[in-house]
C-alpha cells in the first residue's frame, strides 16, 4: 500500500545533476563569509589572546540564521549523491562494504593531511615561544569542522541500510526516525547525554529527505504543495521555539541536533525544488560550470582548511603592526570583505597541494572489496578520537593522536586484501559498464 503512494522513480532521478555542485559550493561560500565575520582575536600585552564570536552577539542575527543554517541541506544533497553512488555501486556487484572503504578514503585521507599539519604547525609555534593558552584556543577555533565530518560521516556510512529500509518502506522508515528523534528530544532533560545519539537519528533523516528528492518525490509535488510545505514547517518551527521547547538560536539547535534542524531541512528541500529551473540555469552558464567543475570537487578540503587558514591568518596579523579596528565598528565589518578575499586566496595554494586527497580510490576490476574486519575496524579507529574530542575537547596532543588514527584507518582500507573473483564472475566484472567501481562513477561531493 505504501509503495503505491509513493511517486516512481523519475527517468533521471539517477543522473547527475550539475545544479547540485552549484548549491553545494554556494552554501559552503556562505560558510567561509560567516565565519569570517565570528572571528575577531585580541592579543594582550602578556602574550594571551582573547577571542569574540561578534556575529553570534547581534541580536539581528538570531532569525536570519533561519535562512543561513545551511548545514540540514548539506545532508540532504548528501542524500542525493550518496543513493545514487551507492545504487549504481551495487548494480556493478559493490557491496555495502565496499562503499563503506570509499567513503571513509574520501573523507578521511583529507582530514587526516589537516590534523597532521596542524599538529606539526601548532607544535613549531608551541617550541618558539607562543603562549599555550593561545595554542588551545587555535587547536579548537581551527579544528570546529570536524564536528561535521563526524556527523556526515556517520549519516553516509549508513546509506546501505537506510537505502534498503527507504526501497522497501520510504514513508514508514522516515516516521521511525522523526518519532525517534521527538522521543530523544523529549528525554534529553532527564538524560542530557542521550541527546548525542539524535546526531544519528536527525541527519540520517534529514539525509532520508535526499532520498526522496532523487527518487523524484519532491519533483511531482506541485508548487503550492512545496509552499505549503515551506510555510507551515516554519510555522511549527516557529512554535517549537517561541514557547519555549526548543532555543531559537540554530547554532544552540545543532550540537547535539534536535528537532529544529529536520524541519529546516524539509522547508530548504522543498524551496530547492521550487528554485530547482533557475538554478539548472544558472549551472549551465559556461563560466560558473567551469568554475564549479575544479572547485565543486574539493568542496571538502575547502571546509577543512578554511578555519584553519583564518585562524592562522588572523593570528599572525595580530603579531603585525597593520591597523585593526575595534570589533563591531562599522571599519570591522567592512574589513570583513578583505578577510574574506584574502582567505580565498590563501585556500588556492591549501587546494592545489591537499585537493588531490578528494580523488576516488580505484580498485582493481578483479576486486571484490576489502576485508570487513579491515573496514569495520578502520570506522572505530576514526570514530575513537571523534568520541574523544566531542565529550573531553580538543588538544594539541589529540590533534596528534587523531592524525594517527586517520593514518592507520587509510592503511587498514588501502591495503587489506581483495580475493580474486572466480573466471566467471571476473568476465563479468570486466564487462562495458560493470567495472567495480567504474571509473566515472562519482558523486558530487564523493564524500
Amino acid at each position: 500500500m505504501e509503495r503505491d503512494a509513493f511517486p516512481a522513480i523519475s527517468p533521471t532521478a539517477a543522473q547527475r545533476d550539475p545544479a547540485i555542485d552549484l548549491v553545494r559550493f554556494t552554501c559552503l561560500l556562505l560558510v567561509v563569509a560567516a565565519h569570517c565575520m565570528m572571528v575577531s582575536p585580541v592579543l594582550h600585552k602578556d602574550g594571551t589572546v582573547d577571542t569574540r564570536n561578534v556575529l553570534m552577539e547581534q541580536g539581528w542575527f538570531t532569525p536570519v540564521l533561519w535562512l543561513l543554517m545551511i548545514v540540514p541541506l548539506f545532508f540532504v544533497l548528501g542524500g542525493v549523491t550518496g543513493l545514487q553512488s551507492w545504487r549504481r555501486l551495487k548494480a556493478a556487484g559493490g557491496t555495502g562494504f565496499d562503499f563503506a572503504q570509499l567513503r571513509l578514503l574520501r573523507l578521511v585521507r583529507p582530514a587526516m593531511a589537516l590534523l597532521a599539519f596542524m599538529w606539526g604547525g601548532l607544535w613549531i609555534a608551541l617550541l618558539l615561544g607562543v603562549h599555550p593558552q593561545v595554542i588551545q584556543l587555535m587547536t579548537a577555533g581551527a579544528a570546529m569542522p570536524l564536528w561535521f565530518l563526524a556527523a556526515y560521516l556517520t549519516a553516509q556510512l549508513s546509506i546501505p541500510l537506510m537505502a534498503r529500509f527507504h526501497e522497501r518502506a520510504p514513508l514508514l522508515t522516515f516516521a521511525a526516525l522523526v518519532v525517534s528523534i521527538i522521543s530523544i528530544d523529549s528525554l534529553r532533560g532527564a538524560v542530557p547525554v542521550l541527546a548525542f545519539t539524535n546526531m544519528v537519528f536527525v541527519w540520517c533523516a534529514v539525509q532520508q529527505l535526499g532520498f526522496f528528492k532523487a527518487d523524484g518525490f519532491f519533483e511531482h509535488r506541485s508548487r503550492t504543495w512545496l509552499v505549503g510545505a515551506i510555510v507551515s514547517n516554519n510555522l511549527l518551527l516557529g512554535l517549537v521555539t517561541g514557547v519555549g521547547v526548543y532555543p531559537g538560536n540554530m547554532v544552540v539547535n545543532i550540537n547535539p541536533p534536535n528537532l529544529c534542524l529536520l524541519l529546516l531541512g524539509i522547508s530548504q528541500t522543498a524551496t530547492l525544488q521550487l528554485l530547482a529551473p533557475g538554478v539548472r540555469w544558472l549551472a549551465e552558464v559556461r563560466w560558473i560550470r567551469a568554475v564549479i567543475a575544479v572547485a565543486g570537487r574539493r568542496s571538502m578540503t575547502v571546509y577543512l582548511w578554511h578555519l584553519p587558514v583564518l585562524v592562522g591568518m588572523s593570528g599572525l596579523l595580530l603579531l603585525t603592526d597593520v591597523p585593526k579596528s575595534m570589533a563591531e565598528t562599522a571599519e570591522w565589518w567592512w574589513a570583513r570583505i578583505p578577510v574574506f578575499l584574502a582567505v580565498v586566496v590563501l585556500l588556492v595554494p591549501v587546494v592545489l597541494i591537499f585537493g588531490r586527497l578528494e580523488d576516488r580510490p580505484m580498485a582493481a576490476s578483479h576486486a571484490r572489496g576489502p576485508a570487513r574486519v579491515a573496514v569495520v575496524t578502520a570506522a572505530v579507529v576514526v570514530f575513537i578520537p571523534v568520541a574523544d574530542a566531542a565529550f573531553n575537547g580538543l588538544t594539541l596532543a589529540l590533534l596528534g593522536g587523531g592524525a594517527a588514527c586517520f593514518a592507520l584507518s587509510v592503511l587498514l582500507l588501502g591495503r587489506v586484501p581483495t580475493p580474486v573473483l572466480p573466471p566467471a564472475q571476473v568476465k563479468r566484472a570486466e564487462a562495458p559498464g560493470l567495472t567495480l567501481p567504474a571509473h566515472d562513477l562519482r558523486a558530487n561531493l564523493e564524500s
